[in-house]
């Protein structure tokens, strides 16, 4: 086969690919601490960090962050009792250390200095031993110095890729000339003898002897750069695979996901140079000849780097030509989430044009969802429709002309019956490759995504393209409901054990050795009632006081309330503030100082210790998920999750007297509905927690007076003034209760049951239909009368008790009842024990409320 057969790889392609990046790098926001050949990184950089953590200027010891020096003195204070904290603040620093960057003699700034601490070239050096030597130990250096002379250089050095000056006139620095004796001295370059003696006091140029100078010439363009440990050196290599580097160690820097070695990227580039190797994006991160050269961490750094550059060298199109999309195109970043959704095995190329745009689709639309459950869901649709057509269609499914609704039918009868029997899904796999299992929620989101995508088709115009008979797609059946049962609360038993400070001091001793919060994320669950990742997820400065009140701020993302705060116990407000100053020694145990204001703003009050130096990555819930199931399966209480704390919270405020608003609000839920979701008591529970709510009859002073349960909070000692017990002080009547002690207990009563005329009755919230009509019905006495003053006459006798009305409406919808009560009729047998039939009010406290809206409606008739 001759050369011009063999694949030749494209020059266009990576002349654009290099257009690209250096358009990239040459921008204003590209750091340009890495533009150039070589990358020198500053001590002290949050994600190539080389030097020791403690202040001195040597090199880390292997993945670490301290020298040799100073991890064996931190051991040390470690088995003394100390901590890491105090042992940074205490730590001196040692110097610089050997080999971290090149030095120039302070005598001539042209050649290198062979010791650090001197500062002399090897001549110097020599010389100020002879020096010594002669005048004892006691001969003043600073004298010996001032009188020395400057001798040349020998220029850079020879190899073409290195920076370093000459350490001889052989041409090569102190480290390429020990590599050139090890490697056997190709090409048999070699100084004369004696040559300082012979040459260089009497200023004559020494000469080079060769026994092959080509193959010493090949040897200095071919040999690799020195390790340094401050540096990579990116000379020699491909111009893209030089801008590859160099845009993701600048990207890499800016997420900051994590330390990045530089050893591994200059051995990296070192086996790029060697291999010719013209771009990362053909090397194959399996390589043995990759991993034994760069290392794993090398291979892995490539691999990161290249995924990283695809969104860059391909277009949407040419994704969707080859089965899959990347979000980033779009400007998106799903919450834990690849950016990559492969498509490919969906075999029909028109069914996988279709899921691609209507990935697409939500991808640009403004209300994207963060996590990844839509674009699973669709897949896998995407993927059982496939597979059954594949199976059962004509030409597997490839030609849409020739489905029919027939072919949906069955489809649909397939997944159903898979369902039935709890079989193997034809499409759709597991995490580690297994089929999954069909289950009545994976049908149900299979069935309302295939749906959602063949009608988006038919509505875009794209099904009538493809020629998809519309019979097809309206044969797709809609996806039903699904029993969903809620989350019970936590019985007696199991809080006592949830509680209980023995077991909670095993959750943290067995279960988060390292003491990252698991307990203490627990426990303000616990008391607060928020969701796990609104605790795991909680800022640094999240704690706050208020009028001497602690509060604490959190983001409700799931409903869209951020920056929410609720007032917590002081207890729990200490725990919380004691995780802050372990998070703050943690921070300043990584980094050897105190964060700065920006930096604490961003700090995570629980962050995991997961490459997370600045603390602004929050502990993941499946890290939490993982130690509190295995506590709980230590106790042996039965199976139990922590969301399930959040329904007993919901619970106890409803029997504590809170409403379902109060609940909606103080949990952050999106509708009351969701609110009765969490809320787990029956109609009895419900009597016993609106008996508060009561309002004044027509006979009182003051009709329709709130007398307890109103809307807003009330302070404690508002509320055992205000609080009424229906059960005891009070006795049913008609279109309400009477609360006249004498009658209550069994006597008569002196004014002969006229109830409606009397301060003592209250009306309660399953009276309001009885007392509407009763508005009516005067209302239509009103309209009958046979003069003025008869109808005017009517409507003042009636006033109090439509004030007393007005008020019962308008507190019956601050509480969320009033629907229910418009429900009710007149107090039928299976409405006696309805929620609303507790909910009562005197009419005289009434009175305000009616009052209130009767002279805002008279000022509106004014204006």
């Amino acid at each position: 086969m001759t050369l011009a057969l063999l694949p030749q790889p494209d020059a266009r392609e990576g002349r654009d690919r290099l257009e690209i990046l250096s358009a990239l790098i040459s921008a204003p926001s590209f750091d340009p601490l890495f533009r150039g050949d070589i990358v020198k990184v500053p001590a002290g950089h949050p994600v190539y960090r080389w030097n020791c953590l403690a202040g001195c200027e040597r090199t880390v010891m292997g993945h670490g962050d301290l020298c040799s020096t100073h991890q064996a003195f931190w051991r040390r204070h470690r088995d003394e009792g100390g901590t890491r904290a105090d042992f940074l603040q205490a730590a001196q620093s040692l110097g610089p250390g050997e080999g971290i960057e090149e030095r120039p003699c302070r005598i001539c700034p042209d050649r290198p200095a062979c010791h650090l601490t001197l500062r002399l070239c090897h001549y110097h050096q020599h010389r100020w031993y002879s020096y010594r030597g002669q005048h004892g130990d006691g001969a003043g250096f600073a004298q010996w110095l001032a009188g020395q002379q400057e001798a040349a250089g020998y220029g850079r050095c020879r190899v073409r890729i290195c920076p370093e000056t000459a350490f001889s006139p052989l041409g090569l620095c102190s480290r390429h000339d020990a590599r050139y004796q090890r490697e056997g001295r190709p090409g048999g370059a070699a100084l004369p003898s004696q040559w300082g003696t012979r040459y260089g006091r009497t200023g004559k140029a020494v000469p080079v002897g060769y026994a092959d100078e080509p193959a010493f010439r090949r040897w200095c363009a071919a040999t690799a750069a020195v390790l340094r440990p401050d540096q990579v050196n990116l000379r020699g290599l491909h111009p893209l695979l030089r801008a590859e580097i160099q845009w993701g160690m600048c990207w890499h820097a800016r997420r900051q996901h994590g330390k990045w070695e530089l050893s591994p990227i200059q051995r990296l580039a070192n086996y790029g140079r060697d291999r010719g190797l013209r771009s990362l994006a053909d090397l194959d991160p399996g390589d043995p000849g990759l991993r034994a050269a760069a290392g794993r961490e090398g291979a892995g750094i490539a691999s990161a780097i290249a995924a990283d550059l695809h969104a860059l060298y391909v277009t949407p199109e040419e994704t969707r030509e080859a089965g899959y999309i990347l979000t980033e195109h779009f400007g998106r970043r799903l919450t834990d989430r690849n950016s990559r959704i492969d498509l490919d095995r969906i075999s029909q190329r028109w069914l996988r044009d279709l899921v691609w745009d209507h990935f697409a689709e939500v991808l640009r639309s403004p209300s994207c969802p963060r996590s990844g459950g839509t674009f699973d869901h669709t897949r896998r649709a995407g993927l059982e429709l496939s597979a059954f057509l594949e199976a059962c269609a004509p030409g597997g499914g490839h030609d849409p002309r020739v489905l029919t609704a027939g072919h949906m039918h069955k489809f649909a009868a397939d997944q159903r019956q898979r369902e039935l029997d709890g079989l193997a899904s034809l499409g759709a796999r597991g995490v580690h490759g297994k089929p999954s299992i069909v289950t009545a929620h994976t049908r149900q989101a299979v069935f309302h995504r295939t749906r959602r995508l063949l009608r988006g088709a038919l509505e875009s115009g794209e099904a009538g393209r493809l020629g998809l008979d519309r019979g097809f797609i309206t044969a797709m059946p809609a996806a039903g409901r699904v029993i969903q049962r809620s989350r019970p609360p936590f019985t007696d038993g199991v809080a006592r054990a949830l509680a209980d400070e023995a077991n909670l001091q095993a959750l943290a001793r067995d279960h988060d050795p390292f003491d990252r919060g698991l307990r203490d994320a627990w426990e303000t669950i616990i008391v607060t009632g928020r969701r796990c990742s609104e605790v795991l997820e909680l800022r640094l400065d999240c704690l706050g006081r208020y009028g001497g009140l602690p509060m604490l701020w959190h983001d409700q993302t799931k409903v869209g309330n951020y920056d929410a705060a609720i007032r917590i116990p002081e207890r729990t407000s200490q725990v919380l503030e004691a995780r802050q100053r372990k998070t703050l020694d943690l921070f300043h145990e990584r980094n050897n100082r105190p964060p700065t204001v920006g930096e604490r703003a961003a700090m995570a009050l629980f962050p995991t210790n997961f490459r997370n130096r600045d603390c602004q990555v929050a502990l993941s819930y499946n890290w939490f998920h993982k130690g509190f199931k295995n506590w709980v399966d230590s106790l042996d209480i039965g199976r139990w999750v922590a969301h399930q704390a959040r329904h007993s919270l919901a619970t106890s405020l409803l029997r504590a007297g809170a409403s379902l608003t109060h609940i909606r609000r103080y949990l952050g839920q999106v509708s009351e509905k969701m609110a009765e979701h969490y809320v787990h008591l029956a109609q009895s529970d419900l009597e016993d927690v609106l008996q508060q709510v009561w309002v004044a009859g027509p006979g009182s002073a003051s009709p329709g007076k709130l007398l307890a349960g109103q809307a807003a909070p009330l302070s404690r000692e508002q509320a055992q003034a205000l609080a009424l017990d229906l059960s005891r002080r009070s006795t049913p009547a008609e279109g309400g209760f009477c609360t006249f002690q004498p009658v209550v207990e069994g006597g008569s009563c002196p004014w002969n049951l006229d109830c409606h005329n009397c301060d003592k009755f209250v009306l309660s919230g399953a009276d309001l239909l009885y007392w509407r009509r009763k508005r009516e019905q005067w209302r239509l006495l009103a309209e009958g009368a046979p003069d003025d003053a008869t109808a005017d006459y009517l409507h003042t006798y009636f006033e109090p008790t439509a004030r007393a009305i007005d008020g019962l409406e308008k507190a019956l919808a601050g509480l969320g009842l009033l629907d229910d009560a418009l429900a009710l009729d007149m107090r039928k047998p299976q409405d006696y024990f309805h929620r609303v039939w507790s909910t009562a009010f005197r009419a005289s406290d009434l009175a305000a409320a009616g009052d209130d809206e009767q002279d805002s409606g008279e000022q509106e008739d004014s204006a």
